[in-house]
């Protein structure tokens, strides 16, 4: 198993689980498939969900 496989990415949960109009997580902009789907992704998969989620946080004026 290479070094890379074996990190871990973190989920971007922070706690505040509250969903709008479109499905879309307050907290960590995920929507409600990535938010079920997390645990079974891929380390590659994980760093396309944050990159979306990071990108709607921007698009609502939120800098993270």
């Amino acid at each position: 198993m290479s070094e890379q496989s074996k990190i871990v990415i973190a989920s971007p949960c922070i706690g505040v689980c509250v969903l709008d109009e479109n499905n879309i997580c307050a907290g960590c902009f995920r929507n409600v498939e990535e938010v079920a789907k997390w645990s079974g992704l891929s380390n590659d998969e994980k760093r396309e969900v944050i990159a979306r989620s990071w990108a709607r946080a921007r698009a609502r004026g939120k800098v993270l």
